[in-house]
């Protein structure tokens, strides 16, 4: 069994209350360094790429770079995904550490919350990283994340304001009816900086009236394990439901071989969601469309 990645929650701590986010049902948590350590070799085995999130945001620990020489020494790449909010209160060297391959930040958190910034603080420290990394670190991928895009265009004034700056730092035109009429995935805007899209989407909850089979790449592409050490199937489950066992108490491998975890595994492959998480998500449901 391999994994494209493993989500390791780090901290569940974003210190921002974004609209498009469930509430956090889990007591504020940081996973200990020495935990972590003990959690690695364990998934050596699985993934060469960790992700440092599930909920959370990994800037805001101030030691984020022991946690990254930690990766480091025992072979990962890591990818870091942010609000942005954290990036001025961040090294440069940590952002761009060796063991980092990818910067995932978050541009439409910015308009959902209510920050102690300007729109222009935000976005120009944003772009201040972009030019370093361009400048100094050839290495990582940095991706702009704007995943608020619909079919009544919500956030246009918004996403208007966002490529107004980013056009003219980037000096790449983006057309804003293009992207919402062709639906764009994405645009490169330099040398391993892209702009990436998406559309808002529901996180999977137990009171959701949604309810349908299908595929689901998690515990396919990926897992993830939640700073209090659960391992739950997949990256959006993040106050642990499917609770798939703990590393505190048991190992990876038994977990991944639990009846539980093989159960689901087959349930996916015949287009069964067999957890109830699963059934009511409907974030699946865009991948049984790429089966038909």
């Amino acid at each position: 069994m391999q994994f494209h990645r493993v989500h390791i929650e780090v901290t569940n701590i974003c210190g921002l209350a974004c609209s498009f986010c469930p509430p956090k049902v889990n007591s504020s948590k940081t996973m200990s360094l020495p935990f972590f350590e003990k959690v690695l070799p364990q998934l050596s085995p699985y993934t060469k790429t960790l992700a440092f999130h599930v909920m959370g945001d990994p800037l805001t620990l101030s030691n984020l770079e022991e946690y990254l020489h930690l990766a480091q020494k025992y072979g990962f790449e890591v990818e870091l995904t942010t609000s942005g909010y954290y990036l001025g209160k961040t090294k440069i060297q940590t952002l761009f550490h060796q063991a980092v391959r990818q910067l995932n930040i978050s541009l439409n958190s910015y308009n959902k919350n209510s920050l102690n910034m300007t729109f222009d603080e935000y976005i120009d420290t944003v772009l201040a990283v972009c030019s370093k990394k361009m400048q100094h670190y050839p290495k990582p991928f940095i991706n702009l994340r704007l995943w608020n895009l619909d079919d009544i265009c919500s956030e246009a004034h918004y996403n208007r304001m966002l490529f107004d700056k980013l056009s003219s730092h980037f000096d790449t035109p983006l057309d804003e009816n293009e992207i919402y009429k062709n639906k764009v995935k994405s645009i490169r805007l330099a040398s391993k900086v892209l702009l990436h899209f998406d559309n808002y989407f529901e996180w999977p909850s137990l009171n959701s009236t949604h309810e349908s089979d299908g595929t689901c790449y998690g515990l396919k592409s990926h897992i993830g394990i939640l700073a209090n050490g659960t391992v739950v199937p997949c990256c959006l489950d993040g106050d642990g439901v499917i609770d798939l066992g703990n590393l505190n108490e048991t190992t990876l491998e038994s977990i991944l071989a639990s009846k539980r975890a093989r159960d689901m595994i087959e349930g996916f492959r015949e287009f069964k969601a067999v957890e109830e998480l699963c059934k009511k998500c409907s974030y699946k449901d865009k991948f049984s469309q790429t089966y038909i």
